[in-house]
């Protein structure tokens, strides 16, 4: 049940700017953790950011935004 929570909430937009762990960004997009890293890196997906010594974190705006522009047609 709160993975179905977690889903939803990463699914529905949210007003201002939040901080997305790998997890969320996940349930956002769809992709695994490598196919992620790996769009990152072709420049193709939003940077992750250091959010402290041993996390990253992604912008949400700029996820929600490339969610967006996916379904939208743009590529």
């Amino acid at each position: 049940m709160a993975a179905i929570n977690q889903a939803a909430q990463a699914a529905t937009p949210h007003s201002g700017n939040r901080i997305m762990r790998i997890k969320a960004v996940k349930a956002a997009c769809g992709f695994g953790t490598t196919h992620i890293y790996n769009l990152m890196n072709a420049g193709k997906f939003p940077q992750s950011r250091r959010i402290g010594v041993r996390a990253v974190g992604w912008d949400g705006r700029e996820v929600d935004q490339w969610i967006f522009d996916r379904l939208n047609g743009a590529s």
